[in-house]
């Protein structure tokens, strides 16, 4: 039964992805480089029961009306802002990501365009390509002993900290959570305070009302006059034309993006924004996340999370159904429940199963706000007709029968 499932792949999924699938019994995977539009991924996406993407393809809830059959999205990068989560929680989709997969990635970009920038590599390096020799140390810094402003303290802007201080930087930070250091940085109240302080500030939000346009025309004002902007979190969170005003007047002496507010689709399309041919601007295509150890992390994280869930009903990891993590129950077959979380449903699924004479070997539940998530484990002659009663228990999202 599982060996039949369809999978899409888009955006160039790493090829480890593929053969965790094939490994596992998995053959039907279509696999594309490019993404796909809301239109396109609508005209495709009705007979997909499992769906891989990175950062560019945009899920809806149009896109999810038309999943007729999608039980299961992995996002294989670390973010998930490209998807309607809430959407996929009252479709009973689980959502998979791969939180740590990229880290070192990111952060090794983030020093190195700190050590590019505090440099005055790029002015220099457009000089001498243009033949001009500009030997000269003026305005040009170690990073030992300089301020590491991080904000958002999570998985990479953690990385990032423990890298830059090995460098014997002064490691500070902004999260609007409460955060553990680690070692010596230091948690900032306040996002003026950070911005005061910092010689090089680095950004690592997730994006969002609370985060939009975060770096804009009055925050940078408050930024220690000479200080470096690196953004390789998303592209909404700054101003790039308030950015733009502060490295023309030397408020900003420098600034690295890898995120864009608006992206191309594919390799090859056009791009304009407002940094380009600045000579104190590192200016990246999203590559931030792109190395071959990063794909190939994320290409087995969430592959295998995904098989987990096909085949065991295993949600470890998952973002939109409650997570569950299950014991294989032998000479059983094992049916998946969500519904609505009401009161009730329990006791509906199994008065409905107690009436029929049916055994429940194995019953496991974990709920959230919106939906209840049911694993049943039930004698084989008997499943199917368990499966066929649950359909028809109030509040039903989805059923599935696995094995």
């Amino acid at each position: 039964m599982n060996s039949q499932l369809n999978i899409l792949l888009l955006e160039n999924i790493n090829p480890e992805a593929v053969k965790v699938f094939r490994q596992n019994g998995y053959e039907q995977i279509t696999h594309l480089k490019t993404a796909l539009s809301e239109e396109e991924l609508i005209s495709k996406i009705g007979n997909v029961d499992l769906l891989g993407i990175r950062s560019r393809t945009l899920i809806t809830k149009k896109v999810l009306d038309a999943a007729k059959k999608l039980i299961g999205i992995g996002c294989y990068c670390i973010g998930t802002d490209q998807v309607d989560i809430y959407s996929a929680m009252n479709k009973g989709v689980a959502v998979f990501n791969a939180p740590y997969s990229n880290t070192r990635s990111v952060a090794e970009l983030v020093i190195g365009a700190s050590i590019m920038l505090i440099r005055k590599i790029p002015e220099k390096n457009k000089l001498i390509h243009e033949g001009i020799w500009m030997k000269d140390a003026s305005n040009s810094h170690e990073l030992r002993g300089k301020t590491m402003g991080i904000i958002g303290y999570g998985n990479i802007g953690s990385q990032v900290s423990v890298m830059a201080e090995s460098l014997g930087m002064k490691v500070i930070f902004y999260d609007t959570q409460k955060k553990l250091p680690l070692g010596n940085a230091m948690a900032i109240e306040s996002l003026s305070e950070l911005l005061q302080s910092a010689d090089i500030i680095s950004i690592h939000t997730p994006a969002g009302e609370d985060t939009h346009n975060m770096i804009n025309p009055e925050t940078i004002l408050q930024c220690k006059k000479g200080a470096i902007l690196i953004n390789y979190a998303r592209g909404e969170v700054a101003d790039m034309n308030a950015v733009k005003s502060a490295l023309e007047t030397g408020l900003l002496s420098g600034a690295a993006f890898d995120v864009y507010p608006e992206e191309p689709s594919k390799n090859g399309d056009a791009f304009i924004c407002p940094l380009q041919q600045m000579p104190n601007v590192l200016l990246t295509p999203h590559i931030g996340g792109s190395t071959v150890e990063a794909q190939v992390s994320a290409g087995l994280d969430v592959s295998n999370k995904l098989v987990q869930f096909a085949k065991q009903g295993i949600t470890a990891g998952s973002l939109s159904v409650p997570e569950l993590n299950l014991p294989v129950q032998e000479n059983t077959h094992r049916i998946l429940h969500i519904h609505k979380n009401v009161p009730g449903v329990l006791s509906d699924i199994n008065s409905r199963l107690s009436e029929h004479g049916i055994n429940i070997l194995g019953q496991y539940l974990k709920t959230n706000q919106e939906i209840g998530y049911v694993v049943l484990d039930i004698s084989h002659e008997a499943s199917q007709n368990a499966a066929d009663l649950l359909m028809h228990v109030k509040e039903t999202i989805k059923v599935r029968l696995l094995y």
